[in-house]
């Protein structure tokens, strides 16, 4: 279901950062992190069953992320992949807000998301369900599978902690933000969302790293990108069920001028 806290241009040395899981069914084949052979300036996860991403950058500094909204009664046959909007996005040169106007008009045709967008000098939000895309200024978010800063526990908790790991001396710490997204702390039923899923589900569910029968967090990221134009990004993929052991891609460049 995913899980992403972010700030932007919200600390003095990196405009950009963003700690995020991706939670998927454990059968679902994906590749890891990697600049695609045939977009070697694209840098991301690959799909392959829809041939999208969920979160990636570029070497011109257009980063994009999304996550699916949660209500089945929603779900839709034969919708398009919802991956497709972030590798779209990421594979194009327009100003962010012109392409996301763009899509917007068309964006009933998927089942529910929310994509987070930026081409380096804004960064825009758009929710398929709230219809039009729009700026956001410079702070500190959370994004799961409500709208943006739905105040669900596991959002709430992880940006606390998220906003925490900021403040430490000498720029944000990798593996504090790391810290943030493998709590496994599951919040009482009475703070639980209800979006049609059932109790049992809400709870496994509820914590920034899931381990569900057949589904869970299949991997944790965090991106830096430091007013200099140099970007750290480090991924983990994670064993089924377990937030260890792990394998990790960690890549490190400077954006193009």
């Amino acid at each position: 279901m995913c899980l992403i806290v972010f700030a932007w241009k919200e600390h003095p040395e990196f405009p950009l950062v963003v700690a995020a899981n991706r939670d998927e069914f454990t059968d679902r084949p994906t590749e890891p992190a990697s600049f695609w052979p045939d977009a070697p300036h694209l840098l991301a996860r690959r799909d392959l069953v829809g041939g999208g991403a969920w979160l990636g950058i570029t070497r011109t500094g257009r980063f994009a992320a999304i996550t699916n909204y949660r209500d089945p009664s929603l779900r839709r046959s034969g919708a398009p992949s919802r991956g497709r909007l972030v590798s779209d996005f990421l594979l194009g040169s327009e100003p962010v807000g012109e392409h996301l106007e763009r899509l917007a008009k068309r964006a009933a045709d998927y089942a529910g998301f929310n994509l987070l967008a930026s081409d380096g000098r804004d960064l825009f939000y758009l929710s398929n369900l709230q219809g039009e895309a729009h700026p956001l200024l410079p702070g500190i978010y959370g994004l799961s599978n409500g709208f943006l800063d739905t105040p669900w526990p596991k959002v709430a908790r992880a940006r606390a902690a998220f906003e925490a790991a900021l403040e430490s001396p000498g720029g944000p710490d990798p593996e504090a933000l790391f810290s943030v997204l493998l709590d496994t702390t599951r919040p009482p039923d009475d703070e639980l969302p209800r979006t049609g899923v059932g109790l049992e589900w809400e709870r496994l569910l509820s914590t920034p790293f899931i381990a569900a029968p057949g589904y869970g967090t299949r991997c944790s990221t965090i991106l830096l990108v430091d007013s200099a134009g140099t970007v750290i990004f480090r991924e983990r993929t994670h064993t089924p069920g377990a937030p260890t052991p792990h394998t990790e891609r960690s890549f490190r460049f400077r954006l193009d001028a």
